[in-house]
């Protein structure tokens, strides 16, 4: 975990520049999420980009990441969620690291409209929004990453239930609120 860093912006629009180039029309939408991705919050030093496209089963996109270098994750096909079944539809997404020798990144490809394509945005813009529940997470990541330094399986089974904690409030917070998914890196 590092403190946040004001370059970490920029470095998601280089990256989401040179993913755009590559995947052209297929996708709808490039978005900068994850803990880099809230001002003020500290993270581990890698970019998490989410790539919103109309249907996870056109293989347009892996191809065009693959052929840039990109590592297909074939094993990570879904994202968990409290309450919603571990095979939903809603769940579904395919997941690539950075080039080998670049920088850091993670890359969520999910569906417009599904449950996980709306999360990371909500939880993000909530987090923005609110600097207590912003620091309460980055206080809960930095004890766990102390306490499970090696040991990433226990860090996120206490972390991820927390994170839905929070996005249900999230979900909350966007009925009251009006939220709705801000323009995005296209």
């Amino acid at each position: 975990m590092v403190a946040y860093r004001q370059e970490w912006p920029g470095e998601f629009f280089r990256l989401a520049g040179a993913i755009r180039e590559a995947v052209g029309e297929e996708v709808l939408r490039i978005d900068h999420i994850g803990s880099t991705s809230v001002p003020g919050l500290s993270a581990k030093d890698v970019i998490d980009i989410q790539v919103t496209v109309r249907d996870l089963d056109d293989r347009s996109v892996v191809e065009a990441l693959v052929g840039l270098g990109y590592l297909f994750k074939e094993r990570v096909m879904r994202d968990l969620l409290v309450g919603t079944a571990k095979d939903s539809r809603e769940l579904r997404k395919l997941f690539f690291r950075e080039k080998p020798g670049e920088r850091p990144a993670n890359i969520h490809i999910r569906e417009m409209g599904r449950v996980n394509q709306r999360y990371p945005l909500l939880f993000r813009d909530y987090l923005r929004a609110f600097a207590p529940v912003r620091e309460a997470y980055g206080q809960v990541k930095r004890e766990l990453a102390q306490r499970f330094p090696e040991d990433e399986d226990a860090y996120y089974a206490i972390k991820d239930p927390y994170m839905d904690t929070v996005y249900f409030a999230a979900e909350a917070w966007a009925k009251d609120v009006g939220w709705e998914m801000d323009g995005a890196f296209v």
